[in-house]
């Protein structure tokens, strides 16, 4: 099956700052893909050099197999693409808008414009510049998506929605995903985009920390609370599997990932171990957890860094 993204060693700098470095990643038809990171992460970067809009220093991007390079016109016009600001024309109405945007695409782009627009209770006759900024969120997605693109590419959709808004904005990308085609949503809101994700991506500066299915990283990555006999310090014996943890007196919080069922039992026999309890994090505990192992890695030099996992 042909991946409707890829990027292949992926690398962008800003002068002396590196936005993006050595990124990698496809995604296939009928994905919803969250593209998950902090402030400064790459996550926009990422997005520009898919379309088009920022050539990348080094590796290569393709989109629904055309090169980001040299086919970003062909590219632009194929998906749809929904910014952190939409630029609209705010003095035009709901309909208006839509029939200016239809010129650029094929015949019927009109139609399911205005199909759309009925399925979001958006005020046809009504000028955009009078529109609340959710009900504006929802005519710059309707006009991405009434082309019926093969790929959505949403960066930072919901910011500034309130909380009812944003989770009927996210799901409707499970019915576009239900359809075959693929979403790439960036976004902050990670305990809504864990209703809706398959597929999740996790960078921090620049850096891309994992990828993958949500329900493998949900398998896979565990939460141990220790309890030991004693308030000294406990050296966890499995360091490669470790991703971030954190120390109170005789208790200690572990994120693990990909731990074995001997390395379990290794782990519960520990003669400092009084009781083991298992959980399964959230996809935000474990978005932190990376966050901060990270951190740790960057840091394992100074002393008494290890990175904590937020209570």
């Amino acid at each position: 099956m042909r991946p409707v993204i890829s990027l292949r060693n992926i690398s962008k700098k800003f002068g002396k700052k590196i936005a993006v470095e050595g990124l990698s990643l496809e995604a296939t038809p009928g994905q919803v893909v969250a593209l998950l990171g902090d402030n400064g992460a790459g996550k926009s970067t990422t997005i520009k050099i898919l379309l088009g809009l920022l050539r990348p220093d080094v590796g290569e991007s393709a989109v629904l197999g055309m090169d980001s390079r040299r086919q970003s016109q062909e590219i632009r016009r194929r998906i749809g693409y929904v910014p952190d600001k939409p630029a609209l024309y705010d003095w035009m109405t709901v309909t208006e808008i839509g029939w200016f945007a239809s010129g650029f695409y094929p015949h019927g782009y009109l139609e399911e414009y205005a199909e759309m627009v009925k399925a979001f209770h958006l005020p046809e006759t009504e000028k955009i510049k009078n529109l609340s900024r959710g009900m504006q969120a929802k005519v710059s997605l309707a006009l991405a998506m009434a082309h019926k693109p093969e790929l959505l590419i949403l960066d930072e959709p919901t910011s500034g929605l309130d909380a009812v808004v944003r989770r009927e904005f996210l799901e409707s990308m499970v019915d576009v995903a239900a359809e075959g085609r693929t979403v790439l949503l960036a976004s902050h809101q990670i305990h809504e985009v864990e209703r809706v994700a398959d597929s999740v991506a996790i960078m921090r500066q620049s850096e891309l920390l994992t990828y993958d299915r949500l329900e493998v990283l949900k398998n896979e990555v565990l939460e141990l609370v220790i309890t030991h006999d004693s308030e000294d310090r406990f050296e966890f014996p499995f360091a490669d599997k470790q991703i971030a943890s954190r120390h109170d007196g005789r208790q200690s919080v572990h994120l693990v990932r990909d731990m074995t069922p001997s390395q379990m039992a290794t782990l519960e026999n520990q003669p400092q171990t009084v009781h083991l309890e298992r959980r399964t994090p959230s996809l935000e505990e474990i978005f932190v957890g990376y966050m901060l192992g990270e951190i740790r890695k960057k840091n394992e030099q100074a002393p008494h860094t290890e990175p904590e996992i937020s209570a």
